[in-house]
């Protein structure tokens, strides 16, 4: 029997500290050499794209993919986990709200590893669905004491930041711009689908850390060029993916503003292989583009979960 979940199930079982859990130990692994992520490919259909990525935790005994389409404005996610010893199909995953919350999760540890101890001002330009998910990861991990929102529909500015103060218990606030949003953070997050940067590198003060979160696309860039000069540590979830999906370090890369060979992966990071920061001085960045790696983590720990708690439905299959 193969185990059905949908969005209500994952709902109830998901938190951002499972999240964050998962993610931690699947990122140990890749640092380790011990876990395998394959890049998304994308595949065109009539009106949209079908993606699909996949990953395995060989000692975790679980991979698995996910498959999802993009198809006249609506997209459909689902994660097929497998496991055990013979690699069987375990479970089917309705995965919009579990990519949501490991995509904030993936921003929150490198937060843990790459921001200042005392980091307390986030600044996110984005309000969006996705948004929500990182200011909770990274509050998680740091004391907040503010946050300034900015994104471009003041009337869904405004609705974020009052849903978010009420569940968070922190002040988060709208900021009239993108510069006021940024130009006193210790944390900055962009979760947007612009195809253009949405801040200027040169308003980030020293010492601040960001997670470029929202683009994983080549023809699309959050960051500018500057803000890829500025950093001294840029580090990525898969350099095998950031080289097929990152517009944000491609541009960077093509104006000789940034090499390569000097990324490093957040497993290695978390391992402690690589350092996330090595002075309060430093501007450090991440470039998030979401891996099957984080959605596999976190399905598995959804899975047992639900096995535990008797949700969900049995298909025979």
């Amino acid at each position: 029997m193969v185990l059905f979940l949908r969005e209500s199930d994952v709902e109830t079982l998901a938190s951002m500290k499972m999240a964050l859990e998962a993610l931690d130990e699947a990122f140990r692994l890749q640092g380790q050499g011990k876990a395998d992520n394959a890049p998304r490919r994308r595949s065109r259909l009539q009106q949209g794209l079908h993606h699909v990525m996949s990953a395995s935790l060989p000692t975790l005994r679980y991979s698995g993919l996910k498959s999802y389409t993009s198809v006249a404005g609506k997209t459909r996610f689902h994660v097929f986990l497998y496991g055990g010893d013979e690699g069987r199909l375990l479970a089917i995953i309705e995965a919009d709200r579990l990519g949501q919350i490991r995509t904030g999760a993936a921003s929150g540890i490198a937060t843990k590893l790459m921001a200042r101890g005392n980091a307390s001002r986030l600044g996110i330009i984005g309000t969006g669905w996705q948004a929500r998910s990182q200011v909770e990861a990274i509050g998680a991990v740091r004391s907040l004491q503010t946050v300034l929102a900015y994104g471009r529909d003041p009337e869904r500015r405004e609705r974020f930041c009052r849903e978010m103060t009420e569940k968070l218990g922190i002040g988060v606030y709208p900021a009239s711009t993108a510069a006021e949003a940024v130009k006193e953070a210790d944390i900055v997050t962009t979760i947007t689908t612009s195809k253009e940067p949405v801040f200027k590198g040169e308003w980030l003060r020293a010492g601040t850390h960001v997670n470029a979160a929202g683009s994983n696309f080549l023809s699309k860039q959050e960051v500018d060029v500057e803000t890829v000069r500025r950093a001294a540590c840029v580090i990525v979830d898969s350099l095998e993916q950031s080289r097929i999906e990152s517009g944000d370090l491609a541009r960077a890369a093509e104006a000789e503003a940034f090499y390569w060979e000097d990324a490093r992966e957040l497993g290695q990071v978390v391992c402690g292989e690589f350092p996330g920061r090595e002075s309060d001085d430093e501007i450090t960045l991440f470039k998030s583009n979401g891996i099957a790696l984080e959605d596999v983590a976190l399905a598995a720990r959804v899975y047992e979960d639900a096995l535990e708690a008797g949700v969900g439905e049995n298909l025979p299959i």
